[in-house]
């Protein structure tokens, strides 16, 4: 156990414990997904439990898992993503899980179904044409085929098994991907949802596939499992994308997806810094939180100086930063958890430097450690 300077700003605003449901974590500091394509054949090995264990070990009150495909045909891109079906890659989850929870952390695997975003001829089923509402890519060029209704109910039903394989394996939730573009953002988006029925049209049909999703996952398990979902307004390969203009429309989409059952929202923003609308300081996770009453977990560079990806390009290297700002609106109960990627990949114990106030000491972001399980 890590002893806590009793004068630290950090572990007096970070190192509070959490709960939702059945869930209790002793402070706020959350892993963020990270996609490491490090599980050949989609099973995880002792090197990935490793690798979660050790950050544990180290004080990340929770842990969200890299995304991890559910058992749907055209589901995942890469054969080297873990997937969360078939007997190896369940027991693989299950060493993940337990090397975690021996180490004294938490852990929820992120369930994921890339959508139209999928190569053709890759993942743990090659000869499957990628799906989306509308048969779409992202720039709204033709991509894949459209779900019909038939479609729709299996990905739904696979969401669902995946979470109560979950709860079964004894992890401590669920996070649904609802961000970036893929699947459950396909449909939320306007420009990648030009369907017709049910499914598609006005801001509460296209919200209708995610909230069908939550609702059959939060059936699927007890009610004090917690259900995550993480949401963004940016897309990958186009930043500047919204779901939502105003206040208005963004509880539009979360206010049927709060109903259905989420427990906390995972807002995903490249920035925390940067307000989302015009008039108020407040960032996505504050909005997210303030529109549904939800907790939220905020995200994006903290602790680094640099975006992952930016005008210019990719970022291969980020200095450490300071959390000040940060910690000024967690004060205020903007957000409940904060979400850390990078600093947590370039240091294993970031969280723990940061709850003792030593991020001085902490090791800055390097694209080369994207190559090893750090």
């Amino acid at each position: 156990m890590t002893v806590i300077p009793a004068d630290s700003r950090t572990a007096q605003v970070l190192g509070r414990p959490f709960s939702v449901g059945d869930l209790t974590v002793p402070n706020r500091i959350v892993m963020a997904p990270l996609t490491r394509e490090f599980s050949p054949g989609g099973v995880p090995g002792d090197d990935v439990a490793q690798y979660y264990a050790r950050r544990a070990a180290a004080d990340v009150g929770l842990i969200v898992t890299e995304g991890t495909f559910v058992n749907h045909p055209s589901a995942g891109t890469s054969d080297r993503v873990p997937r969360f079906w078939g007997v190896e890659a369940l027991a693989g989850w299950h060493k993940v899980l337990s090397a975690v929870h021996q180490a004294g952390g938490k852990i929820i695997p992120q369930l994921w179904h890339v959508g139209a975003t999928r190569t053709d001829g890759a993942g743990p089923v090659p000869a499957a044409l990628p799906v989306g509402p509308s048969g779409l890519a992202l720039d709204g060029s033709p991509k894949g085929i459209a779900l019909g209704a038939d479609g729709v109910d299996d990905v739904i039903a696979a969401f669902a098994e995946a979470a109560a394989t979950a709860q079964t394996l004894g992890f401590d939730g669920v996070e649904l991907h609802g961000a970036h573009g893929y699947l459950i953002d396909q449909f939320l988006w306007a420009r990648t949802n030009r369907r017709t029925d049910s499914y598609g049209g006005d801001v509460a049909s296209r919200t209708r596939f995610a909230a069908e999703v939550v609702a059959a996952v939060r059936a699927a398990v007890t009610p004090g499992f917690p259900v995550f979902f993480r949401l963004s307004q940016w897309k990958s390969g186009n930043y500047d994308a919204r779901l939502a203009d105003t206040p208005a429309e963004l509880e539009a989409i979360l206010a049927p997806l709060a109903a259905a059952g989420v427990d906390v929202f995972h807002a995903s923003t490249r920035r925390y810094s940067i307000p989302e609308f015009e008039g108020s300081s407040l960032n996505l996770a504050g909005w997210v939180k303030e529109l549904t009453g939800r907790p939220s977990i905020t995200v994006g560079s903290v602790g680094l100086d640099k975006e992952f990806v930016g005008p210019g390009g990719r970022a291969d290297q980020s200095a450490v930063t300071g959390i000040g700002g940060l910690l000024d609106r967690a004060e205020r109960d903007e957000f409940d958890l904060v979400a850390v990627g990078r600093a947590l990949l370039s240091d294993p114990e970031w969280a723990r430097k940061a709850l003792t106030d030593r991020l001085g000491d902490a090791a800055p972001y390097d694209a080369a450690l994207l190559k090893t399980l750090h």
